[in-house]
């Protein structure tokens, strides 16, 4: 990591607080792995228990990349019985693809797709191009992680089983990226700049966000988290056992991400992820930092070849020209605060103000009976 991170800061021993916050954080977690495998078997007990008698026990969401086609995997050896779900937003490689459907095929496990509007989900895309944030992956996650809640609820199964770890993706700058939840930004941020009314788009807004909220902690197993991870160890066991085809950097399976990642980010904010998820492998032991200094300087793109191709094939999908593209690329920077969003919303500032007041009176009271 470095200073292209505006928020970071180093100790005198050049140690930086994404470190610093890491370990803390890893801290807290059982390093002993029986105790891990021990919680494991509970979690895999507690979904077996309450999705007897049901068609499905879990849901888990594909997206034909490393992680969330190895949970699939781990999900089945272990005696589970889920429900895939994709999110179709158009930029899906034929790699991945080619990747969701090998896998789940050799594994016996059904698919549910959902298939976003193409030209309302354009104008949004577009809409936050405009916006100049760093944050135009936000409404592909939003999307994302709303289809899974929604056909979770839908169908009445208790437990999603998930590909994130705390381990390999602890670090990731708030600057690079943020407002994954928030249905406020977005909103904002399509009223602006955006044309086309969003009927159809996925989304949490603010009832849905609390549910998830009061629902989400105990019915979520982050899988990876319990077992012993590395990317490479994932990598060959689902090419090993599903045939699954490699497609270059991390979400790369996804031609716009490969293109936001890759050309946007580091061209525009100078933000190259490459250093956060290098980063994440470093301190969990999986490379030396050597080597990560050695990937990080090759340019993002594979080739300069592919990187044009995407650059021709992004302008066209989406509409634009090259005098459009070439101004949103020099447009001047701007920030989620910038926008209308649920962290300056007068709900949210009085609703936390109410929990700190609360919290205050209840640590006074503990403080005196004690």
């Amino acid at each position: 990591m470095d200073t292209s991170d505006p928020e970071i800061e180093f100790d005198t021993q050049g140690v930086c607080n994404h470190c610093r916050a890491y370990d803390a954080a890893m801290a807290e977690e059982p390093s002993d792995p029986e105790v891990r495998e021990f919680r494991l078997r509970n979690h895999i007990e507690t979904i077996r228990r309450d999705g007897k008698g049901k068609r499905w026990d879990c849901l888990v969401g594909v997206s034909g990349g490393v992680d969330s086609t190895y949970v699939v995997l781990l999900a089945k050896q272990m005696g589970l019985r889920p429900l895939a779900v994709h999110l179709d937003n158009g930029w899906d490689s034929e790699i991945a693809v080619g990747n969701i459907q090998g896998a789940l095929d050799k594994l016996g496990v059904e698919l549910v797709t959902t298939v976003l509007d193409w030209e309302e989900f354009r104008d949004l895309q577009v809409a936050f191009l405009r916006a100049s944030t760093p944050d135009s992956e936000i409404p592909s996650d939003h999307a994302i992680f709303s289809t899974v809640l929604h056909t979770a609820w839908k169908r009445g199964i208790s437990h999603l089983v998930m590909g994130h770890n705390k381990a390999t993706e602890f670090i990731l700058p708030q600057a690079w990226s943020q407002g994954h939840f928030d249905w406020r930004y977005i909103c904002a941020v399509h009223r602006r700049f955006g044309k086309r009314p969003l009927k159809s788009f996925p989304h949490l807004d603010f009832p849905h966000y609390v549910r998830y909220r009061l629902w989400g902690g105990k019915q979520i197993l982050n899988i990876l988290n319990y077992v012993d991870y590395s990317r490479t160890g994932a990598i060959a066991a689902i090419q090993r056992e599903l045939g699954w085809r490699d497609y270059g950097g991390k979400h790369h399976e996804s031609v716009y991400t490969r293109f936001f990642q890759a050309h946007i980010l580091p061209k525009k904010f100078g933000f190259d992820k490459r250093r956060a998820h290098l980063s994440n492998r470093i301190l969990s032991g999986e490379i030396g930092r050597g080597d990560a200094l050695n990937e990080v300087a090759k340019p993002p793109y594979a080739s300069p070849e592919l990187e044009t191709e995407d650059r021709a094939y992004v302008i066209k999908k989406l509409g634009l020209t090259e005098h459009e593209f070439d101004a949103i690329m020099c447009a001047p920077h701007r920030r989620y605060s910038d926008y209308p969003n649920m962290l300056n919303s007068r709900f949210y500032l009085a609703a936390r103000g109410l929990y700190r007041s609360t919290l205050s009176v209840t640590r006074r009271a503990r403080n005196a009976k004690a």
